[in-house]
């Protein structure tokens, strides 16, 4: 069967992100982007602390900011971070991986990552306002279960019919997966589906796959910018594309999209993690995170 979908990398350009030091001086991972009526480019992005904050040596897992850019490479920080942890016990530990969805009366919900105060337990969450610097907590988006534990990474999109679905990353077996549910309205309540893909053994995406964004330029032909890994976690960027409502798999990219640059060491962080994706002038703009510290813009082109 000839393939349905071909994308090509054309061009890589670094981010650029101007602000205080609670931003500065973190490395920086999940670079939400959209652009606004105006023209103008919006980011959330997650500002984490250097060091070894998975083992306790900082003070939290993460903050989120919003920015602004006119080109959408270069961004400058707007006010104060617009989610911080606590002071409920969901996300006490840091806030993490967010995931906005503007409304049509331009008021937000953003879907969040809360880390509770042992960094070892993670919620998704959500928030809702009439900006992005009035936001108010509402608590669980999705509850875990026995079978899959510390949701997070949502992903959404409403479908042709107008249901919504939600993609979300979840642990099981010592590997993070993806899991898909279905809600009649934004704020759910959610109905888990099986299992939207699965891991390949013999691929890049062997043990690991996390949620990445949604192209859905092409309603019919949904594409996923998704994230796998082997099992000592070196992730790479592919592709998957589904029907109309997000039943079946129409096509999946053999090789990887995006793969980090060869690192001088080998113990070095290895990982390319898709965040978001907007169509600028007809091309695909798919932005990500390299090695957990740095921000990335590719210029993808569909080759038929």
């Amino acid at each position: 069967m000839p393939a349905l979908v071909d994308l090509n990398v054309e061009q890589i350009d670094a981010i650029i992100i101007s602000g205080p030091p609670a931003v500065a001086q973190r490395d920086l991972m999940s670079p939400y982007v959209w652009r606004r009526p105006d023209g103008k480019f919006a980011m959330l992005v997650r500002a984490v602390p250097r060091g070894d904050y998975d083992h306790g040596a900082a003070s939290d897992t993460g903050t989120i900011w919003h920015a602004l850019s006119d080109d959408g490479l270069s961004f400058t920080v707007e006010g104060g971070p617009v989610l911080t942890p606590g002071p409920g016990l969901d996300d006490i530990g840091g806030c993490e991986d967010p995931t906005p969805v503007v409304q049509p009366d331009d008021s937000l919900v953003v879907y969040y990552t809360g880390v509770d105060e042992s960094r070892a337990h993670a919620e998704l969450l959500y928030a809702t306002g009439p900006s992005l610097h009035q936001l108010t907590k509402q608590g669980v988006a999705m509850l875990n279960s026995q079978s899959e534990g510390n949701i997070k990474e949502a992903t959404v999109d409403r479908t042709k019919s107008g249901e919504w679905r939600m993609f979300y990353e979840y642990a099981h077996a010592e590997a993070s997966l993806v899991g898909l549910a279905i809600g009649q309205t934004i704020a759910g309540p959610w109905d888990h589906q099986v299992q939207p893909f699965a891991p390949r053994p013999d691929g890049w995406d062997s043990w690991h796959l996390s949620t990445g964004p949604l192209l859905t330029d092409d309603k019919n032909v949904p594409i996923m910018f998704y994230n796998g890994a082997t099992r000592d976690a070196r992730w790479r960027i592919g592709w998957i594309a589904f029907d109309a409502e997000y039943t079946r798999v129409l096509d999946r990219c053999i090789e990887p999209l995006i793969t980090p640059p060869p690192a001088l060491e080998r113990t070095a962080t290895d990982i390319a993690f898709a965040a978001s994706v907007t169509i600028v002038d007809g091309a695909i703009w798919l932005y990500y995170s390299l090695a957990d510290a740095k921000l990335f813009r590719a210029i993808v082109r569909r080759g038929l």
